[in-house]
Formats: structure tokens, C-alpha cells, sequence
């Protein structure tokens, strides 16, 4: 099979590296990679967002097999056009996919079918956000509805702090995004995060993983799209496995079915694990990036084959094998991330990382530049490993930070302090 990959990042590095090694895999390109995807895949210069131009590619080179690793192309119904063309693909069309796109969406869906979450109200004036403020407390949490790449969340200690939140949002500091807001009430616990595969019908879960959004060691700083990651999650005990599936997602992805909005595509929920059992933060409608990197180190199973049972709505009759190694990923990003950063300063020392045994680095905001590979976004290099508990993985990860020469960059030194 001919098989495209959309997207850039970390995610789809991790993707191709896993798609490369299927016997069901004829040729492999990505749209539009990056300068580590090159080892796996053809990378060909084209927008996520350009549908058009995807479709023109796909017929061009006999493409059987799409996978849609980003949500913004998601949202805005990439996998609605490709079906529409005949071309199959790998992702929840944008109906389904505004349980990302809209937390509103998500929420309302989840009042409507039962499914545990925090108290909320969507706001769409400073006047909604306030009335709620006042009447639930500080603290409390104030949303951007759309997509906002991870950091349009404010944890908010103060009902000041929530005001100037919400009055940024709706000022245009997400864009978009943040034309309307959802405010809620901050649940305490430890977050944790449940995959799985959907066809429409059956949930077939993956194994966990546990992200660190902060920037800062100790969880300090503000939220990121993910500053390292780990598997399995060791909150993550199989009883509430059982609990999230039952609870949450089985409900959520019936309820869909039901509303005339089928999900097919990852199911990636996360979770808030307080006192009365697991509680619904967010649902990403794709696998999570830095966490895709440490479940496709775990995974033995054919991706091809998992993502196709999916798409065919043959998930009921497939099973998936996974190792026993933990997996560890520590993502490197450039100074100034989430805020102002450079692009462009020399990276070296990627492949004395790789030389050790059990480490791979996966490539996201990377390209080539005069001085070979050089930094082109925020984060930009998860370097993992597996390892035989979490405290192993650890430390050869770090091992191989450590080997990279990239004084422009940094990460964080505690990725897996939970577990370990």
C-alpha cells in the first residue's frame, strides 16, 4: 500500500518511523515532514491545510491510505474531502472532530450523555465569564473553545487572575480560538490520559501515557503542547482503565453514534483522577504528541493494520501486542518557548544520542540549514527510550540528551518524576 502521513511534527515522525516497518507498506510519503521524517519517508512540500493540493498528490502517486496526524487539518474536514474523493484515511471527520475543535462541543456532549466532568458555562462575553467566576471561585479555569495549540488554558488562583484571562481571551490573544470561552471548575487530582482506537463503534484501548504540559521542572510555568512523556502511566492502574473506558469513552463514542456523528480515529481522552473516580478534561480527537513517540516505542503490533482495522470498522476482531520496557520521552525546545523564540541555530550531536542502544530521536520542528540540521519551531527533538521500568527509561534518555550540542535549546530534567 502507498501511504500518506500529514503533518510535521514529533507525532508524525513517530508514525512514519512505526508505518515504515509494516509488510503491508509499499511506498510511504509525508506532507510536508520534516528533516528527521526524511529518514523514514519522501517528504513533499505541502500545507496540512491545502486540500487541494493533498488530493491533486494523492491521485498523482496512487495513494491507498491516508493518516491524518495534526487537528487543525482534522477540523477543518481534511478526512471529509479525502472520502469524498474516494481516497481512505485515518481520522474522525469534522463533525466528530469538534469534540477537539470546541471544548463547548465536548462538554455539552458529555452533559448530555452522563459523562463525569468538571462543572462549566460557555461564555461568549466577559459579562457570562464573570457571572460564572463569581459564583464558582477561584480558583478556576478559563478556556479558549477552539484550537489553540495547547495553550489557551489558564489555571487561575485568583478571580482577578480568571477575569484577566477571560478578558485576554476575548480580546483576541487566541484569535479565534478564543471568541468563546468555557469556565470551569478546577478539579484536583492527578492527570492522566486514556487512548484508544475507534471505528465508529468498537473502543479498542491502546496502552497509557502520562504528558507534562508545564514548561518548568516541578510542573512550574506555563502550559505547553507537551514537554516529555511517559509509558504506561503508572496512575493508571487497570481498574481505572476499565472505569475510563466504561464511563467515559464508551459513552461518549455511543453517544455520538446515536447524534448521526460516528467517531473513527484515536480517542484520546484526559483525565483528571480525583477522590470520586476519573473526570473528563479534554478529548483530542488524535494521538498526542509528545505521547504518540513513547506508545509507538511500545507498540509490537502493525500500525498499518491497526489504523485500517479502524478506518474499515474491523476494530472488534483486532488485538494489539505491546512490550513490557517502559518508554521515556524528553522533549527539546528552543529558548523562549511557549513565548518568542529563534529559529534556525545549529543542532548537532543527534546521532551519538542514537548510538545508544534503545534510543530513538524523533525529529518535530526541524529542517535542514547550511550547518545540517537546524531548529525550525518550538519544540523541536523528543529524545526516547525504552527502558525496563520508568526509572530506567529515564535515565538513558537523559543519557541521550545529554549527548546533544544545542546550546539554543533546553528541556526539562524531571519528564516521569510521578513514577519514579
Amino acid at each position: 500500500m502507498n501511504v500518506l502521513v500529514v503533518g510535521s511534527g514529533g507525532r508524525e515522525h513517530a508514525l512514519c518511523w512505526q508505518l515504515a516497518a509494516s509488510p503491508l507498506l509499499g511506498a510511504l510519503w509525508c506532507a510536508p515532514g520534516n528533516a528527521g521524517i526524511e529518514n523514514e519517508a519522501t517528504c513533499v512540500a505541502l500545507d496540512p491545510l491545502d486540500f487541494d493540493g493533498l488530493v491533486s498528490f494523492c491521485r498523482e502517486k496512487a495513494i491507498d491510505f491516508v493518516v491524518v496526524g495534526p487537528e487543525a487539518p482534522l477540523c477543518a474536514g481534511l478526512v471529509d474531502r479525502l472520502d469524498a474523493d474516494g481516497i481512505a484515511a485515518f481520522g474522525p471527520r469534522a463533525a466528530a472532530a469538534r469534540i477537539e475543535g470546541s471544548k463547548g462541543f465536548m462538554k455539552d456532549l458529555c452533559a448530555r450523555h452522563g459523562v463525569p466532568t468538571a462543572a462549566y458555562r460557555r461564555a461568549a462575553s466577559l459579562a457570562d465569564a464573570e457571572a460564572f467566576i463569581a459564583a464558582q471561585g477561584a480558583p478556576i479555569v478559563v478556556k479558549a473553545d477552539g484550537l489553540a495549540g495547547g495553550k489557551g488554558v489558564v489555571l487561575a488562583e485568583t478571580e482577578d487572575e480568571a477575569l484577566d484571562a477571560a478578558r485576554a481571551a476575548l480580546d483576541g490573544a487566541f484569535g479565534e480560538a478564543g471568541v468563546e470561552l468555557v469556565i470551569e471548575e478546577m478539579l484536583d487530582g492527578e492527570e492522566a490520559s486514556y487512548f484508544a482506537l475507534v471505528d465508529g463503534e468498537t473502543v479498542l484501548p491502546l496502552e497509557t501515557a502520562q504528558d507534562h504540559k508545564a514548561v518548568g521542572d516541578g510542573d512550574t510555568g506555563p502550559n505547553t503542547g507537551g514537554m516529555g512523556a511517559y509509558s504506561p502511566a503508572s496512575a493508571m492502574t487497570p481498574a481505572l482503565c476499565e472505569e475510563a473506558r466504561t464511563r467515559i469513552v464508551e459513552p461518549l463514542v455511543r453517544g455520538m453514534a446515536q447524534e448521526g456523528t460516528p467517531y473513527n480515529g484515536v480517542f484520546y481522552a484526559g483525565l483528571m483522577l480525583t477522590a470520586d473516580g476519573p473526570k473528563l478534561l479534554e478529548v483530542n480527537a488524535r494521538f498526542g504528541d509528545p505521547e504518540c513517540q513513547v506508545l509507538l516505542l511500545r507498540l509490537k503490533s502493525d500500525l498499518l493494520a491497526a489504523l485500517m482495522a479502524a478506518h474499515d470498522g474491523e476494530l472488534g476482531d483486532f488485538d494489539l501486542r505491546w512490550r513490557d520496557e517502559a518508554a521515556l520521552c524528553v522533549v527539546l525546545a528552543t529558548e523562549g518557548y511557549p513565548g518568542d523564540y529563534e529559529k534556525g541555530s545549529p543542532i548537532r550531536g543527534i546521532d551519538a544520542a542514537e548510538a545508544l542502544e534503545d534510543v530513538t530521536v524523533f525529529h518535530a520542528g526541524t529542517a535542514h540549514g547550511d550547518a545540517g540540521v537546524v531548529a525550525a519551531g518550538g519544540r523541536v527533538l523528543g529524545v526516547t527510550a525504552l527502558g525496563s521500568g520508568v526509572a530506567a527509561a529515564q535515565r538513558l534518555a537523559y543519557d541521550a540528551v545529554d549527548r546533544i550540542d544545542w546550546p539554543e535549546g533546553f528541556c526539562r530534567r524531571d519528564i516521569g518524576w510521578r513514577a519514579v
